[in-house]
């Protein structure tokens, strides 16, 4: 069943509705004479420079928009990306000490993604950045320079790949005490949302006014929405975003949190990407479509001329079967996310694909020879856009590279039989860390950096106490 498509709609400040061309047109900005004008056009006053972190969670500076665009040196402590989620620093991180080693990184701002932050009171821009060490050289362990790593290795061998993430999440109402279980909204009908909505426009009309904020902040920084669905939970929507190149994409998933974060927040409401955040509902996924093009014929490697399969296409999902499971840790990356990957979830918990399956890891959807893709069902909506992206284009480029073979596509229910992943984060941990191939392919700095900061956070989880130990612990044991 296609979703059911929300579409864009002029703003209440009566704004005309941007055609695709003039949205990209908002976030062409090449040079720094071109980033001046914009900024002095829009009468940009401060503008944020982020990057992000570990987790996703954006981090930078913010500054006058007239000390932007005057040569100023932009730094960052390495602290913040060897931090884990608590904000704790892990004991052995590649090697960094936390203070001794916290040493400044440059801000690179990637001009092409300027644009402007529409929930602010002051006319304010944001810009996304990479990181540099002092001598010009790429920072191996940032997230955005690890999906460029991956992209790289791509078009060392003439190829280009093509994603399109899926996002889902929750609006849950305020819960400022931790120790309380969330709970589902009350939509503009005054009743709290109850589950089973799938495809539901009345269940997206609900939250009508909020969905409007989140197109028109959309709408204003440029990032194009696909489609946006309610999804099976109460009060889960999805958002599809089109397909594009890995980078761009990644960019506008960090972006777009923060947009549904904010658009929420203006409504007297959470938005949450937690993997599991209420308990009996579904878990929350990204999905990530994925096709490779050859750049000198500019024709999808997945499709011969005939329109049939490829060698290449099978030797991607073979990569994918071989080293998805080791790369777990890039898609689930907290103690929650496990909660998730369970039979009773609805989610893949396995490493089989099949055409059109949903309960596989790795599902073929019908479409033309030309956009034939494989899509990695597996990665929950609390990874870090940037690394969902490098782990899953990593695991199929190093089928490509060593033309690993795929097990044959399953026709039948997949989630019935025994779960193929690691079951927690620290099994997880440990084979991230021993897989060579994906050390090599995403940078040895990176992976001790992550590995160090997962396990931290792990030992962090372990001194809370949960609610089923005090209820059937406390007076039975």
């Amino acid at each position: 069943m296609p979703p059911a498509k929300k579409e864009l709609r002029p703003s209440k400040r009566g704004d005309r509705v941007r055609t695709p061309q003039f949205v990209k047109n908002l976030r062409g900005v090449k040079n720094w004479r071109e980033a001046a004008d914009w900024l002095e056009w829009r009468g940009i006053e401060d503008i944020e420079c982020i990057t992000p972190d570990q987790a996703g969670v954006a981090r930078g500076k913010m500054m006058p928009s007239n000390k932007f665009t005057s040569n100023t040196s932009l730094a960052l402590p390495s602290a913040p990306f060897m931090m884990t989620i608590t904000g704790a620093y892990p004991e052995d991180g590649n090697g960094f000490s936390y203070p001794e080693d916290d040493g400044d990184l440059k801000l690179v701002p990637d001009l092409s993604t300027l644009s402007v932050v529409p929930w602010e009171s002051d006319p304010t821009a944001q810009v996304i950045c990479d990181l540099v060490h002092q001598d010009g050289r790429s920072v191996e362990f940032t997230p955005r320079n690890v999906l460029k790593r991956v992209a790289a290795a791509y078009d060392k061998l003439g190829l280009r790949p093509v994603v399109a993430p899926e996002i889902e999440f929750y609006l849950v109402r305020k819960n400022p005490d931790p120790d309380y279980p969330l709970t589902p909204p009350v939509g503009r009908s005054g009743r709290p949302i109850g589950g089973g909505a799938g495809y539901s426009i009345a269940g997206v009309n609900e939250f009508d006014e909020l969905i409007d904020d989140i197109y028109h902040f959309s709408e204003t920084q440029g990032l194009e929405i696909d489609t946006l669905i309610h999804e099976e939970g109460a009060g889960q929507l999805e958002i599809n975003l089109r397909h594009g190149d890995p980078i761009e994409l990644a960019d506008q998933v960090f972006l777009f949190k923060r947009t549904i974060r904010e658009a929420a927040l203006k409504h007297d409401t959470y938005a949450t990407f937690m993997a599991k955040p209420i308990q009996r509902q579904p878990g929350s996924a990204m999905h990530i479509h994925q096709s490779i093009i050859d750049k000198k014929t500019g024709k999808n490697i997945f499709s011969d001329e005939q329109g049939e399969e490829t060698e290449a296409f099978r030797h991607f999902i073979g990569g994918m079967q071989k080293h998805v499971p080791n790369a777990l840790v890039m898609f689930a990356p907290y103690v929650n996310s496990y909660r998730r990957l369970t039979q009773a979830a609805s989610a893949p918990v396995n490493t089989r694909w099949g055409y059109d399956n949903r309960t596989t890891a790795f599902r073929v959807p019908r479409s033309d020879p030309v956009a034939r893709r494989v899509e990695n069902r597996i990665p929950s909506s609390d990874a870090n856009p940037y690394l969902a992206l490098a782990g899953s284009l990593a695991c199929g480029l190093i089928g490509l590279i060593n033309r690993l073979p795929a097990e044959d596509p399953i026709v039948t229910t997949a989630n019935e039989d025994g779960i193929d992943l690691p079951r927690g984060l620290l099994e997880a941990v440990d084979l991230f860390e021993a897989d060579d191939d994906l050390r090599e392919m995403l940078g040895g700095g990176f992976v001790s950096t992550y590995v160090a900061i997962k396990r931290a956070e792990f030992e962090t989880f372990m001194e809370v106490i949960s609610p089923w130990e005090r209820e059937y612990l406390l007076l039975n044991v």
